[in-house]
């Protein structure tokens, strides 16, 4: 490791938030800080990468508790993510969270980010008809269970900011990316209706998280929730459309009707877009994007992250 900087210990390195944190403390030479990666697959090419760069690049499993020790010894400050996409349930979820918050409070980990989400039966009660109740207790369980799992780093005395996201552009490049009408035309089908989604680039929830960590203790026990723009789907269609040059319309499609598409996950997404959708003014208010540009000033707007991706988006919708 670099002497004299601060070791971060950085969950889902190989991954989007966890990635996205890990090359932008690498990218800044002036940095207080390295990163040590760690991933499941320390032999994958993403983390031969990251090692390449400087990253200390180790193996922990967060089902496998006894692992994620070593993963903090010596660690001042750790980035902790979980990925319910990779197996779909809240209660698996929870116990990694819990896992996590028991290892770095025994191992005295002086600043964490535990990288969380609102919980919607705030907004939406369980007993509410607009959406269906999912794995037995929640609305949207990737947002409710990481909600619930809040408490555990309280409860391990692990000094935590609890870093709420949002939807990734990303996204439009795979798991919510367009279909085609059958005359071929490319649509956005997000069940959004004429609310506004916000949404974020992956890049900048590393930079902010970057950001978190520099002002030391200033935001230990603090709610940071973030977004890089708010925009109505219709227009995020334009603003493709422009920057591409790449027909691109939105179809509005019903939650329930998106619900009964036919791919892993279809209902838990769709209820997630009825709880942007639904609770809009609750969530955007939450996301103050002034306040989001004061810790990270290079934030991206939604025009700015299609400038810079356009290359790849042509290739993929063309």
């Amino acid at each position: 490791m670099t002497p004299h900087k601060k070791i971060i210990t950085v969950f889902g390195a190989t991954g989007s938030q966890g990635g996205a944190l890990a090359r932008a403390i690498l990218a800044d030479e002036a940095a207080d800080f390295t990163v040590r990666a760690v991933t499941r697959t320390p032999d994958s090419e993403t983390a031969k990468e990251l090692e390449q760069r400087g990253a200390e690049v180790v193996r922990a499993d967060l089902d496998d508790p006894s692992s994620l020790g070593p993963a903090f010894a010596g660690a001042y400050g750790a980035y902790l993510v979980t990925n319910f996409w990779e197996h779909m349930s809240a209660e698996r979820e929870k116990a990694q969270a819990a896992a996590l918050a028991q290892a770095a409070g025994h191992a005295g980990i002086q600043h964490a980010i535990w990288s969380t989400l609102e919980d919607t039966r705030e907004c939406i009660p369980l007993d509410d008809p607009r959406m269906p109740t999912l794995q037995g207790n929640y609305n949207v369980p990737h947002f409710d269970a990481k909600a619930e799992a809040d408490h555990y780093f309280a409860d391990a005395a692990v000094p935590t900011t609890f870093l709420r996201s949002t939807f990734y552009w990303e996204n439009l490049l795979g798991m919510f990316s367009p279909t085609r009408d059958p005359d071929g035309a490319l649509l956005l089908t997000i069940p959004m209706g004429t609310s506004r989604l916000s949404g974020i680039a992956v890049d900048d929830i590393g930079k902010t998280a970057l950001a978190i960590l520099r002002r030391g203790t200033d935001l230990i026990g603090a709610t940071v929730s973030i977004a890089g723009e708010h925009l109505r789907v219709a227009d995020m269609a334009v603003a493709i459309t422009e920057a591409t040059g790449i027909p691109m319309k939105y179809l509005p499609m019903s939650p329930d009707a998106f619900r009964m598409l036919d791919f892993p996950g279809a209902e838990e997404a769709g209820n997630m877009f009825q709880y942007y959708a639904d609770c809009e003014d609750h969530f955007t208010s939450a996301r103050d994007l002034e306040a989001v540009r004061d810790l990270n000033p290079e934030l991206q707007s939604f025009a700015a992250w299609l400038a810079t991706h356009r290359d790849q988006l042509s290739a993929a919708w063309t």
